[in-house]
């Protein structure tokens, strides 16, 4: 059995139906059953004290929650409701403790554990109830709680609560806690004798966030979010935002005072760049932080707390020198390949291993349409039909119009190379440059027939695939830029191509690769082209494993989603909260557990059907199951392993709107 998991995240949450206002009594501690501090037995019967739960406590695998500690338990019909306070570090699931406790002299045996997920989770006859007693540190709660996918009824939920409560010091102050959308349902059968805390209010009390796990040290400074497109950031800054912006150029920490998704943008950027990301509510008036405004400090973000120290500025110089980025070396651009050449034939796999195909198509193709190619030929995934525009015609363009003479006169520039004002203002310049420059008429002809025989009358995307992007080792994520233009009126064809080529040279992704000690001149960017999605019903982003689950105990698919429209999910407009979700796609009825809701559909309503959750779900586990040859344990990777999924659920006016997958690169994870 896999015990549950506690997950929780970023966004103002929907709040199910509660008797959660009531004040709990005052918890008193009584006679502590264990009296050996250094004795750690299998279970206890009651908890007397803080010490009992503190030697039967471990820390929840999910740990998006700072602080949480937590006791399962076990109740036992067969032998007169009997309780079992479980120690939830010798045992990590209840079957492990069940087994080796209560299975036969004198009592039933328990079976397999397969067998004992099916009859104990979602028998009515089961001879188990099963949950876990977690205290929240920063909401000061204490919680029973079921798996989120557990079917038990009400009466056996009031069951188990008057159980533990009447076996715990805590019990004046226990709260029933729903962990999915199933179990809330359920709650409202509930009695009004069992309290019940949601998920909400148990965020609601949060008030530090651990986003991206690490330590790193830099001048600790202060900015708004409005301001960041007006003041330059160093490469050593850590700065204390108070919301989150769209975008960031590089930075050695994020403090923001707005609570993020782990899929926004500024997140992915920290996990990329493995520096510390955190969300600390009133983190600009907070006393700590503002005392060591503008000095060096050491930050550390981790699981359970964050710390911030100051340092000396030699210090600081010696971590940034043990510290600063390995160079990294892209693939050379391969300008062999000529060709517009249909997704199918990109990646050709064969005798040798998958991530060693992705690989091969890199240098003429990018990452973005490699990874595409392979969800192409992936059975069952729905996905649009594309072709590329292979890296030669970004090389000829930018030789044509002497683009790379131009810019090494710039490189060459100290006033360019020292000033990120002067940077920022130049690589304007020269990309409106790019986007008013000719393009070689021969490619426009080959471009014209094929759009004309494949894609008649279709507006197209123009899509960035560089090899410096989806990359192991140097993901840059959402650096260049995409763009849409309309066949009809070529010109607007061509402003769209020149527009996309030209975002390799944004101010933040320059810096983004000057950071990374990467050759600006050896990025190159081939294009994959498809019909666009004018009016999509629904977008969002997935991850293909749970990021709060490092273990695999809790397995589950991460969903950000969003109702169509102008909002977006990564980066939406302040105030603007997206659906949520971990869907445990391979458990026995699916369960779901909303994280938060958007607040861009009616109040109940969620963006996605039931039936278009079961679809996405479908498609995340194929793409999971189709790149673990290249990046998972197929491949001998025994971490963190997940696919980063970009969808969109479109359709006709009059029609259900189904899905298409329209990205996926490998995740770096949420760090250590």
């Amino acid at each position: 059995m896999r015990s549950h998991l506690f997950v929780v995240i970023t966004a103002l949450l929907l709040a199910c139906s509660s008797d959660s206002s009531s004040t709990p009594d005052v918890v008193q501690e009584g006679t502590c059953e264990v009296t050996d501090e250094s004795s750690s037995p299998s279970f206890l019967a009651r908890i007397g004290c803080q010490k009992d739960f503190n030697a039967l406590a471990s820390e929840p695998l999910d740990t998006s929650i700072p602080g949480a500690r937590s006791v399962k338990v076990v109740l036992d019909r067969f032998d007169n409701d009997t309780l079992y306070f479980q120690n939830s570090t010798r045992y990590a699931i209840h079957y492990e403790f069940v087994s080796a406790n209560l299975s036969g002299g004198g009592r039933p045996i328990v079976g397999s554990l397969a067998d004992f997920n099916q009859t104990e989770y979602y028998s009515p006859d089961r001879r188990f109830l099963l949950g876990s007693v977690t205290y929240y540190e920063g909401p000061d709660v204490w919680a029973l709680e079921i798996a989120p996918y557990d079917s038990a009824s009400a009466s056996m939920v009031t069951r188990l609560y008057e159980a533990v409560r009447d076996a715990g010091y805590f019990g004046p102050a226990l709260f029933f806690h729903p962990t999915s959308q199933a179990v809330e349902a359920e709650a409202k059968n509930l009695p009004t004798s069992v309290r019940v805390k949601t998920t909400a209010e148990l965020f609601a009390a949060i008030d530090y966030q651990p986003l991206n796990l690490a330590t790193s040290v830099g001048r600790l400074r202060f900015i708004k979010a409005a301001d960041l497109a007006t003041t330059y950031l160093s490469y050593r800054d850590i700065v204390v935002l108070d919301r989150i912006p769209n975008d960031i150029s590089v930075v050695l920490g994020i403090i923001t005072e707005e609570f993020q998704t782990p899929l926004s943008h500024v997140n992915v950027l920290s996990q990329n760049r493995k520096t510390p990301n955190m969300g600390l509510r009133d983190a600009t008036t907070n006393s700590q932080l503002r005392a060591l405004e503008g000095k060096w400090v050491r930050l550390t973000v981790g699981a359970f707390d964050w710390s911030v120290e100051e340092v000396t500025s030699t210090e600081a110089d010696a971590y940034w020198e043990a510290h600063k980025p390995v160079p990294v070396q892209l693939p050379a651009a391969d300008l062999t390949v000529t060709d517009l050449r249909d997704l199918e034939q990109v990646v050709v796999e064969g005798s040798g291993s998958l991530r060693d195909a992705i690989k091969a198509a890199i240098p003429a193709f990018g990452g973005k349409a490699a990874h595409y190619s392979v969800m192409v030929n992936t059975p069952g995934l729905p996905i649009r039909k594309a072709f590329t525009i292979p890296a030669y015609y970004y090389v000829q363009f930018m030789e044509e119009n002497g683009f790379y003479a131009r810019m090494d006169q710039l490189l060459a520039d100290p006033e360019f190379q020292a000033k990120p004002e002067v940077r920022d203002a130049r690589l304007k310049e020269f990309r409106k440059a790019m986007e008013a420059a000719p393009v070689n008429a021969t490619f426009q002809s080959m471009l014209k027939a094929k759009l004309a025989t494949d894609y008649p009358g279709l507006t197209m995307r123009f899509r960035t695939s560089t090899n410096s992007e989806d990359l192991e080792g140097f993901p840059c994520a959402g650096c260049y830029e995409s763009h849409t233009g309309d066949p009809s009126d070529w010109e607007d064809v061509l402003d769209a191509i020149r527009e996309t080529w030209a975002s390799i040279w944004l101010f933040r992704t320059f810096e983004e690769r000057a950071y990374n000690g990467i050759d600006h001149k050896a990025v190159v960017m081939a294009l994959l082209v498809h019909h666009n999605f004018p009016d999509e019903e629904a977008n969002g982003v997935a991850l293909t494993a749970n990021p709060f689950d490092p273990s695999g105990l809790q397995p589950g698919l991460y969903v950000n989603v969003q109702a169509g429209g102008d909002a977006e999910v990564v980066h939406p407009p302040p105030g603007i909260t997206s659906d949520q979700f971990i869907y445990e796609f391979h458990q026995p009825g699916l369960p779901i557990t909303y994280l938060s809701h958007s607040n861009l559909v009616a109040e109940g309503e969620t963006v996605l059907t039931p039936a278009q959750v079961f679809e996405l779900g479908q498609a995340l586990d194929r793409i999971h199951e189709r790149f673990s040859p290249a990046y998972g344990p197929k491949a001998g990777n025994t971490g963190w392993y997940a696919m980063d999924v970009e969808f969109k659920f479109d359709g006709e006016p009059g029609q259900t709107p189904t899905l298409t997958v329209k990205q996926a690169r490998p995740h770096p994870g949420r760090g250590q």
